[in-house]
This record gives C-alpha cells, sequence and structure tokens, in this order.
C-alpha cells in the first residue's frame, strides 16, 4: 500500500511560479515510476510529467514542455513539480500518481498507474 500527500497548490497570477511536493510512504519509493496529472472542470485527467526511479529520465506533456520540471528525491521519498510561467490554462487539481509495477518505459496514461494522492488546486488568475 503507498499512500501519497500533495502540498503547494495554490493561487498564483499568471506568469508566476509554483512547486508542488508529493510525499510517499513506503520503503521501496525509489523503486517506482512517478507521475502528476491534472484534471480540470469538465475535462479529462491530462498527462503533465513523469520520472524515472533514479530521476534520469523525464518526460512531459506538450502543453507544459519548458515551463515545468519534475524531480525526485529519494531520500526524502518526495516528488517534486516546479511550474513556472504559469498561464490560466493551467488551471487544474493537480495529482501525484506511482506506478510500482516495475515497468521500464514511463507511462503517460492514467490506467498506468495504481496509487494516487487526493489532488491539490493550483488556480492560475489572469
Amino acid at each position: 500500500q503507498v499512500q501519497l500527500v500533495e502540498s503547494g497548490g495554490g493561487l498564483v497570477q499568471a506568469g508566476g511560479s509554483l512547486r508542488l511536493s508529493c510525499a510517499a510512504s513506503g520503503r521501496t519509493f525509489g523503486t517506482y515510476l512517478m507521475g502528476w496529472f491534472r484534471q480540470a472542470p469538465g475535462k479529462e485527467r491530462d498527462f503533465v510529467a513523469a520520472i524515472s526511479w533514479s530521476g534520469g529520465r523525464t518526460s512531459y506533456g506538450d502543453s507544459v514542455k519548458g515551463r515545468f520540471t519534475i524531480s525526485r528525491d529519494n531520500a526524502k521519498n518526495t516528488v517534486y513539480l516546479q511550474m513556472n510561467s504559469l498561464k490560466p490554462e493551467d488551471t487544474a487539481v493537480y495529482y501525484c500518481a506511482a506506478d510500482t509495477a516495475s515497468r521500464i518505459l514511463l507511462g503517460v496514461r492514467w490506467e498506468d498507474y495504481d496509487y494516487w494522492g487526493q489532488g491539490t488546486q493550483v488556480t492560475v488568475s489572469s
């Protein structure tokens, strides 16, 4: 069983920055692929970013490339999402997810992940 707790969401003006954190339980955090997804009202849950066990491989959704950075600290069982140059269209609930199935490829579909956090709201005002 893996528990994920996100934090760091809030209200920010367009052009600003936020850093989301996701703290994970469990002694084998370093073996999980981790991802971030987001869901705006009335829309599907979209892939934002993913990171490999060591942090050496990352993947990003097209809409956030060049603005968002995913990273992890395995010693702290935490994954981060640094969000810069935020836009109103980035407004959504952001979810942290863990893929504990020992996959090699970074998942970009929500079905690739088996544990989810409760989400944290990010609101970007224009």
